[in-house]
């Protein structure tokens, strides 16, 4: 029989810890794993790297017929799994999805797709007829805890740096340029999006920014907030029962406004080396 993980002394150990304000992997409360971006051969494809959490976002795309409901309005979906290889916790669920799976999809559903960051409008290519249909697909590598905001982040960067072709109508024939013909076109976003998890813990201990797998395991609730540099607030989540007064929630939400800036700076630059380095011309 497997043991219980954690064990008794390691989760007094890490409490005892957490109480003088100390973590495990060294870092402070409120400090992040440094987050690292690699871009695939094909736009849309990113992996990124919270420590050893790793997960990758690629996009496709391709034309399909409205919804009727929405006949000016081109369509987003996500496609999200988590495989045995992220971490022995996860079972190969043959088509059925894990609990932490519908979690984090529903969230990133909430996070990039209900929050407008990308304009629908300009999806579309033949009212009525023809428009663009992105679908992200995200694959779970490495579960080393906060797989959430890893995925996440891999998603509004991958939006960032899709690149769709270049479409003409003429009267009701669509014609699609070759990247070869025309450089193809970056989506039209609103606004970018990024989402920061805090562990949660009972007997007054400090809220940990970024938790790590065991801290996760260990904590009794966690808050996810969703955020952009602008200061406007998309999504917010409170999962488990600690309670907690207003004047502790607004201190999460100043964190979240001042790491979002210093995120949205590294998708920046991050795009910037990238494209440099990219032969087809970029607009």
């Amino acid at each position: 029989m497997r043991p219980l993980s954690p064990s008794i002394p390691e989760k007094e150990f890490v409490l005892e810890a957490l109480g003088q304000g100390l973590r495990v992997d060294g870092r402070a409360p409120l400090e992040m794993r440094q987050p690292v971006l690699t871009f695939g051969p094909e736009f849309g494809y990113v992996e990124c790297s919270l420590g050893k959490t790793k997960v990758i976002c690629s996009i496709d795309a391709k034309m399909v017929r409205p919804s009727p409901e929405r006949l000016f309005e081109g369509v987003i979906s996500l496609h999200s799994e988590i495989s045995p290889m992220a971490s022995t916790e996860y079972e190969a669920g043959y088509g059925r999805p894990s609990d932490a799976e519908v979690e984090i999809s529903r969230m990133l559903d909430k996070i990039l797709r209900r929050s407008d960051a990308i304009d629908k409008e300009s999806l579309c290519v033949l009212a009525g007829q023809r428009v663009w249909h992105l679908k992200l697909t995200f694959h779970f590598l490495s579960d080393s805890g906060n797989m959430l905001d890893c995925a996440c982040l891999a998603g509004i960067t991958a939006l960032r740096h899709f690149r769709r072709p270049e479409v003409e109508v003429v009267g009701e024939e669509v014609i699609v340029h070759a990247p070869e013909e025309r450089a193809p076109l970056p989506l039209a976003i609103h606004h970018t999006p990024l989402c920061f998890t805090f562990a949660l813990f009972n007997d007054s201990l400090p809220a940990l920014l970024d938790p790590s797998h065991l801290e996760e395991t260990l904590c009794a609730g966690t808050m996810s907030i969703a955020l952009n540099a602008q200061k406007e607030l998309c999504v917010l989540q409170k999962a488990g029962g600690v309670a907690m007064e207003a004047d502790a929630i607004l201190k999460l939400l100043e964190i979240g406004v001042m790491k979002a800036k210093e995120l949205d700076k590294l998708i920046e630059e991050a795009l910037a080396a990238d494209f440099a380095t990219r032969v087809v011309e970029v607009r």
